[in-house]
């Protein structure tokens, strides 16, 4: 299943364990299929490796860190007055919020290359 929001960082570090990072800022109406992928990433992982959601130095072959904030954003109107010294700043009517969601996953060099593979990633 390839993805189209997610874009994941690969590394991994001495011990052949990796770590892939994602992050995604989207607008309202794409909100749904980010939160799709998402899920569908993280319900393929519990599916393909049950009972292992653990930090590896906790004993799990895998495990994730999931975060999300939503921005909104207001333009500005820069002036500057000459005659005065003054910048003039005016606010303008706020865009729709854009939501950023990051997803971490880390775990054995089994769980990385066969996500990698299910997901169609390099």
């Amino acid at each position: 299943m390839p993805l189209n929001y997610l874009d994941f960082d690969y590394s991994e570090d001495a011990d052949g364990n990796g770590t892939l990072d994602a992050m995604a800022s989207v607008l309202p109406a794409q909100l749904p299929a980010l939160q799709s992928e998402i899920a569908a990433v993280l319900a393929w992982a519990h599916a393909h490796w049950p009972g292992a959601c653990a930090p590896l130095e906790d004993g799990g072959t895998w495990h994730y860190d999931l975060h999300g904030v939503q921005e909104v954003q207001s333009p500005l109107t820069l002036s500057f007055d000459e005659a005065t010294g003054q910048l003039h700043t005016t606010t303008g009517s706020a865009a729709p919020p854009r939501t950023m969601l990051t997803l971490t996953l880390s775990g054995s060099s089994d769980f990385c290359t066969a996500l990698r593979e299910a997901f169609e990633m390099e």
